[in-house]
């Protein structure tokens, strides 16, 4: 499954109410970005952080399914991120931006597309501010983006299900509804969360 939320919702919510079984079955792969780390995030672990240098030249040399910039920051998916991932036979997960929803569409992947919603711009404004990560002029930056991505997720054919961010369990319950339905295999695993 490949999926695509903004604001890392899916793999929190899948990560927080199950941590066993989403690590048997379930991979998070781990995107390349430009910016600089966050307090408490790790190489190759939440990114594997590169400069836009040795970022270029590797989508210059064919090395990634999807870039995107957002914020002044560019962000991609290696193939090599995805082959490891199948590799194990886990469902990879990934966290993509609009442009690499694109982008992955036109693959060979088959992806399944999650759009994780926000309840309105005004709400995700308040929980971008009350993380307070970024400087005001970025911040509009991106809530500007977020509000051309709202209208690219609600466009029909773009995503396979849209999931509104408005109540944690509500969404979890309506992803593992999805997955049970269209997922090989999951069914069973999923009814009984």
């Amino acid at each position: 499954m490949i999926k695509w939320v903004k604001y890392k919702t899916v793999p929190r919510i899948l990560y927080d109410f199950s941590q066993e079984w989403y690590k048997k079955d379930h991979d998070h792969c781990v995107s390349h970005t430009t910016r600089a780390p966050r307090s408490g995030e790790k190489d190759g672990i939440h990114y594997h952080f590169t400069n836009k240098e040795d970022m270029i030249a590797a989508i210059e040399k064919g090395e990634f399914i999807e870039t995107a910039t957002f914020s002044g920051n560019m962000y991609g998916t290696s193939i090599n991120a995805v082959e490891e991932v199948r590799r194990t036979g886990k469902i990879c997960v990934l966290d993509i931006e609009m442009e690499g929803v694109k982008q992955v569409k036109c693959t060979d992947l088959d992806p399944l597309l999650v759009f994780v919603m926000p309840p309105s711009i005004e709400e995700l404004e308040r929980r971008l501010r009350r993380r307070n990560t970024e400087q005001e002029e970025a911040l509009k930056k991106r809530l500007e983006t977020a509000r051309r991505e709202i209208e690219f997720g609600q466009q029909p054919g773009n995503f396979h299900v849209i999931i509104l961010n408005d109540n944690l369990d509500k969404a979890y319950s309506e992803l593992c509804e999805f997955i049970a339905k269209n997922v090989p295999g999951k069914g069973e695993v999923f009814r009984g969360l």
